[in-house]
């Protein structure tokens, strides 16, 4: 069982009525090209493996491919991250073996299934003390808060004391880097989008948040931070939240932009940044682990704080993979928190 996204309705639908796409058109009725469809699973090539799922990870990337915000060529297989059994390996392929549990986020996309064959560099072997659904739910969430705590980091760089701002500290990313972030003695404030998941991120190590539906968040962090402000905003929700991000930043502070969940920023000039010397920067996993060697250190630095206990990854919802529909819609509308698995039981 595969499943495929079909095409991008709403970009067909927005070019027969000869208007620019919108992605608030009707967000109710995209999952609906998510179908299950049943292919054909061949053995792996020089490079690759075949691996059988025990659990999928549901991640915000995935809408944005299914929707169309970050194209792919339909019909086409979406999910970025899972966990399983290896159950063939190709020629050259030499850091794992048949049998072996393991795990990964990886291009190309394809997790939404029951077994495919892969690219094997950043599939890594998952230590025995992780269970599946935890391997499937913290490598792309987990090995995102890696690289922005351990690799993004402003030009003055990161101290313990230092404050941080996060956005979207409740969701699977933030939850991870809430208590990462207070395993490095840094001070993160989050932001959510109600007074329970602001709870949620005190809980797992934010010292402040904010609900930033009824607190002007910027003129809140200047508060705590003694009128300072931080020293990087952590933004992955993009557009309803860039501005006050901006007016957040202590001088020569750092915007790191890891995604857009309201939608993409506007165009702007540069000179918005002139105020402060701000730096700019926009990541993405998939430029980190461009080799076997950085994927695995950085998984073996995700794997050792989850092993030690002080991350611990929270699966709050799990559907079975048929309802990955649903799974989406409750994604998009922003009704789940901490990480999100599809089971294959």
């Amino acid at each position: 069982m595969c499943i495929r996204l079909l095409s991008h309705p709403w970009i067909q639908r927005t070019r027969r009525s000869g208007h620019e796409p919108r992605r608030t058109d009707s967000p109710t009725w995209w999952p609906e090209e998510l179908q299950i469809v049943n292919v054909q699973v061949g053995e792996p090539g020089p490079g690759e493996i075949r691996i059988r799922h025990k659990a999928v990870g549901l991640n915000y990337i995935d809408v944005y491919h299914r929707t169309g915000l970050y194209p792919l060529k339909t019909p086409a297989s979406i999910g970025m991250e899972a966990s399983g059994i290896v159950e063939a390996v190709g020629e050259g392929v030499s850091h794992l073996k048949v049998g072996d549990r393991a795990a990964y986020a990886s291009q190309p996309p394809g997790s939404y299934c029951e077994e495919r064959v892969m690219p094997a560099m950043n599939v890594c072997k998952l230590p025995d003390v992780i269970s599946f659904e935890t391997g499937a739910a913290m490598m792309l969430k987990g090995l995102t808060a890696q690289y922005l705590l351990k690799k993004t980091r402003p030009v003055e760089g990161l101290e313990k004391g230092d404050f941080v701002l996060f956005h979207a500290a409740a969701g699977g990313v933030g939850l991870i880097t809430c208590q990462w972030a207070k395993a490095l003695g840094l001070q993160l404030i989050g932001t959510a989008g109600s007074d329970a998941k602001c709870q949620l991120a005190l809980a797992n190590g934010a010292v402040h948040a904010i609900n930033y539906n009824t607190e002007d968040f910027a003129a809140r962090v200047k508060e705590i931070t003694d009128g300072k402000g931080v020293k990087v905003v952590y933004d992955s929700v993009g557009k309803d939240t860039w501005d006050k991000s901006l007016e957040s930043l202590r001088p020569f502070g750092l915007m790191a932009s890891f995604g857009n969940a309201s939608g993409p920023v506007p165009p702007f000039a540069p000179a918005v940044l002139g105020k402060g010397s701000l730096y700019l920067t926009r990541q993405t996993l998939f430029s980190h682990i461009t080799s076997r060697e950085v994927t695995q250190a950085m998984a073996d630095d995700l794997f050792d704080v989850v092993a030690s206990g002080k991350v611990k990854i929270h699966i709050e919802q799990r559907y079975p993979l048929k309802d990955v529909q649903q799974a989406h819609r409750d994604l998009e509308a922003r009704k789940t928190t901490g990480s999100t698995i599809l089971t294959l039981d």
